[in-house]
């Protein structure tokens, strides 16, 4: 399928895009896949620059710069617009939509066109659905590239029981097992294992063909993805068990703008080196219009 051209901004990127026949051959090779889930346009510019080989828009962009509670609210939309900011920084990685909850659930003619509004609309490579194989088969065969998701899949997670581990049984590791198959047989070209033990991936990886991209499921999958605001602890609040910081830039950030604050106040910021300059002649002429005006 045809996708919209990608954004320029880096005319001279020395990687060449990232397609699915890519990320499968990475997958046969052994070499790792790195995916991260960004919001916007400042962050894709960074996760190009870094190399990453997948970006996912995801439904936590409700919790994480939309301020909602959780997942639910987020609407089509909404992600839209995000994914469309995303698209505009990226150049090489493969862009994911995720589908967000009550836009592909009642019919497959539901799903298939909300698929094609982020293929179309925002410029997405793929998008993903959590756990529903039969809503996968019919986006994929409309043509647009799925991603699957099982184990925690936070827009079912009351149904799941919470934001908690999946699989922590033998039933319910086997349920995770199905439902991982049933995604890989209709057609998915990869798929999202969220907070599963790490033992049970183990077991699931001998029955995968595509590549596996694992939060908090252990080392054995394909790749790994984590949110950028958790990774770079942009957020404050809850950190889940999975999440490694590999920077601190809230506090970063609440450090520029407290500085910023206290200059304004002191009347130290702006100066000379923050301001614009007039010609004296300029000045002068400026300053006898106003004379001649308040004089007449």
């Amino acid at each position: 399928m045809s996708t919209p051209p990608r954004s320029d901004h880096r005319d001279d990127a020395p990687r060449r895009s990232i397609t699915l026949t890519k990320l499968g051959e990475m997958r046969a090779l052994g070499e790792p896949i790195v995916m991260v889930t960004a919001y916007d346009h400042p962050s894709a510019q960074v996760a190009e620059a870094a190399g990453v080989d997948v970006v996912l828009v995801g439904d936590s962009a409700a919790n994480n710069v939309l301020g909602y509670a959780d997942t639910l609210p987020v609407t089509v939309d909404e992600l839209l617009m995000l994914a469309a900011a995303v698209r505009r920084g990226l150049h090489a990685p493969l862009l994911v939509g995720d589908l967000p909850f009550g836009s592909y659930e009642a019919s497959d003619e539901q799903a298939i066109a909300t698929a094609h509004r982020f293929v179309k609309e925002a410029g997405c490579d793929a998008v993903k659905v959590e756990s529903s194989a039969v809503r996968a088969r019919a986006i994929v065969r409309a043509g647009v590239p799925v991603m699957g998701h099982v184990g925690l899949t936070p827009q079912t997670a009351t149904a799941l029981g919470g934001y908690r581990a999946q699989g922590r049984t033998a039933e319910r590791a086997r349920a995770v097992l199905d439902e991982a198959l049933e995604l890989q047989a209709a057609g998915c070209f990869a798929i999202v294992f969220e907070a599963i033990p790490a033992a049970v991936t183990d077991v699931i990886m001998a029955q995968m063909e595509v590549p596996v991209i694992g939060i908090g499921a252990g080392a054995s999958t394909g790749g790994q993805v984590l949110v950028l605001h958790d990774l770079l602890g942009i957020n404050a609040g809850f950190q889940p068990k999975f999440v490694k910081r590999y920077a601190e830039v809230r506090g970063e950030m609440l450090r520029g703008l407290q500085a910023y604050a206290e200059d304004v106040r002191n009347r130290t910021f702006p100066t000379a080196e923050h301001s614009y300059g007039i010609a004296p002649e300029e000045l002068t002429r400026l300053r006898q219009q106003l004379g001649d005006r308040q004089r007449a």
